[in-house]
């Protein structure tokens, strides 16, 4: 072997040792998700399927949530300052805070008041140019009706924003540190409208944020960098972040176990988790409602003695049993246990088909009648097995004699037809807290704002309106407990849904992750996670 051929092959078997150390080194953390996002930009949506896409891997928002807890804390606004009369809103906004540059965006200024004015406006005015080019809608910021509500929002300087609302509204911070509220570039907005491609907004993202888009194929991967202009880069500890796109949880388990993925979503309660030496499983008390909601605007959903008679027929103990595998507590409320101002005093009707037989009698269908129940395609916090749980629904209304067919679409057109058209009967839906305020469980998901949203019911009801407007004028807690009890007695009376269960939060992950948090809010954050 001559010396130059010896020195090549050196050259090689260097260069090639260095290639592996250097992909040992990257850091990169495999999310097993449930579903495909609908799209990128969290104003348009209401899942945490979307929200881990965009929110919690691609943009900030003023203020946020403290990783595991309900606290507040700074985000892009370094502090914040409140009128007395909680209608205006002073934001102080953090300096030298970059957008992310990509392969479809080079930002030539940093975040500024200009992106908070954008991103508010954008929403509420329909007159906006934005808007008008590429008209969507918003369906979290009407559910608390902002876009009637927000009286201005005002540029003071570059760094300080005001908000001006027309009525008093408590939870206005708490509320805006939700991912509907996420701040985007009107920089990239302006060059997307001169490019006449408003729509890329939704499918390429651009934020300021722990992670870079990259590229995403749907129901595969989704691909992000980390961001290496963070303003809090030291809480990034991790290289690439990749969405493997699993709907099915049985192999979402398999893909963690088999070390394919570090981190899944939504896992069902199998105790298998806790005997693999390779997981570690996280648990703690579930924030979050399953329900089966009734369309109050189709008949004979529309009369409260066919609600009260489908409740009496539900076997909840069985759905416990069969659907949460034990890992879950029957609901009564609209909100769990642990969420300020749940009403204990409210008790559920007994599981009585003959007295449910009665009362559809006394409403008319003594011969009961045929409607849709809607199931979920996908695993949630709050519901593991959707399917399973619309089939033993089913089989307790027939029993009164109630014949539901069960229906179910890909997520993002379930949500659509539901919450947009309305097309449902009964439905199998849920909810995860996203504020740890009780106007989120009670005015988005059964308020008269929300009813083309959030609320599944459809369900407007005066009394029980005016009592959420009056709790959101009032800053003592123990007077909007009264006006929140209140609330929930009339919502225990009309029945616009049935409480079903309150899941345990259950999380194994790869022993190789450290410092995952679960998020009381539901939904799954990557920043702050080490991998070894």
């Amino acid at each position: 072997m001559t010396t130059l051929t010896a020195t090549r092959l050196l050259t090689a078997s260097l260069l090639a040792a260095l290639s592996v150390s250097a992909h040992a080194a990257t850091k990169t953390l495999v999310f097993c998700s449930e579903g495909s996002p609908a799209g990128f930009d969290s104003a348009q949506y209401t899942t945490s399927t979307d929200f881990d896409a965009g929110a919690h891997a691609v943009y900030d928002t003023l203020v946020e949530f403290k990783r595991g807890t309900l606290d507040l804390t700074p985000g892009l606004a370094e502090k914040w300052d409140e009128s007395p009369d909680a209608k205006t809103f002073t934001f102080h906004l953090r300096h030298g805070v970059k957008f992310q540059q990509t392969a479809y965006f080079k930002p030539t200024r940093d975040f500024n008041a200009d992106d908070v004015v954008f991103t508010f406006k954008r929403m509420i005015d329909p007159n906006e140019p934005f808007q008008k080019a590429h008209p969507v809608s918003f369906p979290y910021l009407t559910d608390l009706g902002y876009d009637k509500n927000i009286a201005s929002i005002d540029k003071l300087d570059d760094y300080t924003v005001r908000f001006t609302l027309k009525t008093p509204d408590v939870v206005f911070v708490r509320n805006i540190a939700m991912e509907f509220a996420s701040i985007v570039s009107a920089e990239y907005a302006a060059q997307l409208l001169k490019e006449g491609k408003p729509e890329d907004f939704n499918q390429k993202p651009v934020g300021t944020g722990a992670f870079v888009f990259r590229d995403y194929q749907k129901d595969a991967t989704i691909r992000f960098d980390a961001n290496p202009t963070y303003w809090n880069r030291k809480d990034v500890h991790i290289d690439k972040l990749v969405f493997s796109i699993t709907p099915d949880a049985a192999v979402r388990e398999q893909k963690l176990e088999s070390g394919e993925c570090q981190v899944t979503s939504f896992a069902r309660p199998a105790a298998s988790a806790k005997k693999n030496p390779k997981l570690t499983v996280l648990s703690g008390v579930g924030f979050n409602v399953a329900y089966v909601g009734y369309n109050t605007t189709h008949k004979p959903l529309d009369n409260v003695l066919v609600r009260r008679a489908l409740d009496m027929a539900i076997d909840k103990q069985a759905i416990i049993k069969s659907v949460y595998e034990g890992a879950a507590t029957v609901a009564s409320n609209p909100m769990p246990p642990s969420q300020w101002s749940y009403n204990k005093a409210l008790k559920d009707a007994p599981h009585d088909p003959a007295k449910a037989r009665e009362l559809l009698k006394q409403a008319g269908f003594p011969n009961g009648f045929t409607i849709t129940l809607w199931a979920m395609p996908v695993q949630r916090g709050y519901n593991p097995n959707a399917r399973l749980m619309a089939q033993l629904i089913q089989a307790d209304w027939a029993k009164i004699g109630v014949k539901a067919n069960i229906v179910s679409y890909e997520w993002a057109e379930y949500n659509k037809r539901a919450k947009t058209n309305g097309e449902h009967d009964a439905i199998l839906y849920g909810w995860l807290g996203d504020n740890g305020d009780p106007d989120n469980w009670l005015g988005t998901t059964l308020g008269c704002d929300a009813v083309h949203g959030s609320n599944m019911a459809k369900w407007c009801n005066k009394q029980f309106d005016d009592l959420l407007a009056k709790a959101r004028l009032v800053t003592d807690q123990n007077a909007r407990t009264k006006l929140y009890e209140e609330a929930q007695v009339v919502f225990k009376d009309q029945v616009p849904y049935t409480p079903l269960a309150h899941a345990n939060a259950f999380q194994p992950i790869s022993r190789r992750v450290h410092g995952y948090l679960i998020s009381p809010l539901g939904g799954h954050r990557f920043d702050g996670i080490t991998l070894d």
